[in-house]
């Protein structure tokens, strides 16, 4: 078991609550945090760039000029890779670097992920975030109040708008709902900082997958 204090917007604490280790595993899998993290930037490139070989380039294939008696320099035909306007040498193709996981693997390495930043005290309970507007200054001053200068990571129980916004501005900061959260952007960020509704709905959610895993 291990406690985690939950505190206010003015960063003052108001509780502590109890969390056992086996909700998020018990420990840490390196081999399995690895391998999503690999995924999860791999899955960030586009794969996109594209340019054309020698083959592929508009042109004859007829010989520029003759080989001898003219003083330059041998030369074949004008979709050399070695002419303005030729092709490519070795030439990039289009390629998909998406990688994939089994479901069980993604929850067992986001919830080691978990495990790590709570042991390095790296992981924060907010009681509450709700907004009736779009707040960035608010939320700033929220972050200061909490400490945390870095990057960071909020974790919210489901997808609320104005928070998203009230967020989106700030440098380094990013936003997801607790069924988004994965290891490749918990690792990603100095800190994790959960509301406390987040956390509540993530607990349920590893509590009821380790119960499907027994049975």
């Amino acid at each position: 078991m291990f406690e985690l204090p939950v505190y206010n917007r003015d960063g003052k604490e108001i509780e502590r609550i109890q969390i056992d280790e086996a909700v998020f595993g018990s420990h840490i899998r390196p081999a399995l945090l690895k391998q999503a993290i690999v995924m999860f930037h791999a899955n960030q490139r586009q794969g996109t760039v594209r340019t054309k070989s020698r083959g592929m380039v508009r042109g004859s294939t007829r010989k520029i000029y003759r080989q001898k008696g003219t003083g330059n320099a041998r030369m074949g035909a004008n979709r050399t890779v070695v002419r303005k306007g030729g092709g490519v040498a070795f030439a990039k193709k289009t390629r998909d670097f998406s990688q994939r996981m089994p479901k069980k693997q993604k929850q067992a390495a986001r919830n080691s992920a978990i495990l790590a930043k709570i042991k390095s005290d790296d992981a924060l309970v907010i009681d509450q975030l709700s907004l009736e507007q779009p707040r960035t200054r608010e939320m700033v001053t929220t972050l200061s109040n909490l400490k945390i200068d870095r990057s960071c990571l909020v974790a919210t129980g489901s997808y609320d708008l104005n928070i998203y916004k009230s967020f989106r501005n700030i440098p380094r900061v990013d936003v997801l709902s607790s069924e988004q959260l994965n290891a490749g952007a918990i690792t990603n960020h100095r800190k994790l900082l959960f509301t406390r509704e987040a956390l509540e709905s993530l607990i349920q959610l590893s509590s009821s997958a380790s119960v499907g895993n027994k049975d």
